[in-house]
């Protein structure tokens, strides 16, 4: 590598903090997991069999 990636401006972190900063550095730049599959569409009621001389058709 070049140099330092993270570089600490101020204070003193122990190992496990900066284990911790790297990994959720490491978690955000990585690649998104599989999007989530759509969810299934709502089942509609069918309508009732309306015979075609019905008055119920004339609307």
């Amino acid at each position: 590598m070049a140099g330092p990636v993270v570089h600490v401006l101020r204070g003193a972190p122990d190992d496990t903090e900066l284990a911790a900063l790297i990994a959720v550095l490491a978690a955000v730049g990585a690649e998104p997991a599989e999007p989530e599959p759509p969810a299934p569409a709502r089942p509609r009621r069918q309508p009732r069999y309306q015979p075609a001389t019905s008055w119920r058709t004339r609307r």
